[in-house]
């Protein structure tokens, strides 16, 4: 088929179809809407049989995207929407920053051992930190006693809206390439700095224990939340075939959905560091929800998130929510 020839036997028809897709329509208005929006699905098939992605068949695709919603008045049900957020756009976004995510987990790891082995092994950087006496106590009383100095619900909500607010600045402001580094640079460094002063005051397995239960998840969750920025980043310096616009669009729609899963699994995060990490619990079965809470993650994120980008899912709306999207040649 020829695409060209069929736009120009079926342009005049297409045009109406819009034009009544815009126009205020009584009963038989309605009805020929309803008609040519027919034709036109009809013309659409045999142009995506025959050519597949042309000029022509984005042009009909907009066209019927905007007669389908006068005819529906709404998209799928908000049920529908929910079902289809949770099971196919939430783990392919996340299924496609796994590999970064392990870098970004790698380095900052990396930079908490090494920055607590070089200050622990000294003891004169130690006191640079602060006074012996306000050190020693940090190591003896503050730092556990941070997690049960408030409510346990109270916590658990604080450290979630916390959380929640740094993971999204991580995904929104990674257009800056800038942003997500600070976040996980300035996290790391902190921890580093912790762990220098309980190891060096013989407190280092304390810190473990506290951490282990709770931070398994909410460490995983930021550095989900860097590596989703700097994949934004990344769509902006390197569109490929795309233009910058295009591309920083659609991965921005893509892993914004991150941002929003987040919110979930960092909720669950704050519920096991509010009413497990602080508590009177054997400290098996404290690491052991954890572990499992990590690992739940980790499936949703790998088997889940892998059989849905095997669908083809990105993250990104489909079509008729994000519009047709620009051809470029590669």
């Amino acid at each position: 088929m020829d695409a060209d020839a069929l736009a120009d036997a079926r342009r005049a028809e297409w045009e109406r179809l819009d034009a009544l897709s815009r126009a205020r329509l009584d009963g038989a208005g309605v009805d020929e809407l309803i008609l040519r929006y027919r034709a036109a699905s009809a013309d659409l098939a045999d142009l995506k049989t025959s050519v597949g992605s042309s000029p022509q068949s984005a042009h009909v695709s907009t066209i019927l995207a905007r007669a389908r919603l006068r005819l529906t008045g709404a998209g799928d049900n908000v049920l529908a929407q929910t079902g289809r957020f949770f099971a196919l756009q939430l783990p392919a976004a996340l299924y496609r920053v796994r590999w970064t995510t392990l870098v970004v987990a790698l380095v900052t790891l990396a930079i908490i051992a090494g920055m607590a082995a070089w200050i622990s092994s000294d003891p004169a950087l130690v006191a640079t930190l602060g006074p012996a006496d306000l050190l020693a106590q940090y190591a003896e009383e503050d730092f556990t006693g941070y997690y049960t100095e408030n409510p346990a619900a109270v916590f658990a909500g604080m450290v979630w809206t916390n959380n929640a607010w740094i993971t999204a600045q991580c995904v929104v402001f990674g257009v800056t390439g800038i942003w997500p580094v600070y976040i996980i640079v300035q996290n790391a460094v902190g921890l580093g700095i912790s762990a220098a002063v309980m190891f060096s005051h013989g407190r280092g397995d304390v810190m473990v224990l506290y951490l282990l239960p709770h931070g398994l998840l909410e460490l995983t969750c930021v550095f989900v939340a860097a590596a989703a920025g700097l994949h934004v980043f990344w769509a902006w310096v390197a569109p490929g075939a795309r233009t910058r616009s295009a591309s920083l669009a659609a991965e921005g729609r893509s892993l914004a959905t991150i941002a929003l899963g987040l919110v979930f699994a960092l909720a669950l995060a704050g519920l096991i560091e509010g009413f497990v990490t602080g508590w009177s619990l054997p400290w098996p079965i404290k690491i052991g929800i954890g572990v499992a809470a990590l690992a739940i993650f980790l499936v949703y994120m790998i088997v889940i998130g892998g059989r849905a980008a095997r669908r083809g899912e990105t993250g990104d709306l489909v079509e008729f929510d994000a519009g047709t999207p620009t051809l470029a040649a590669s």
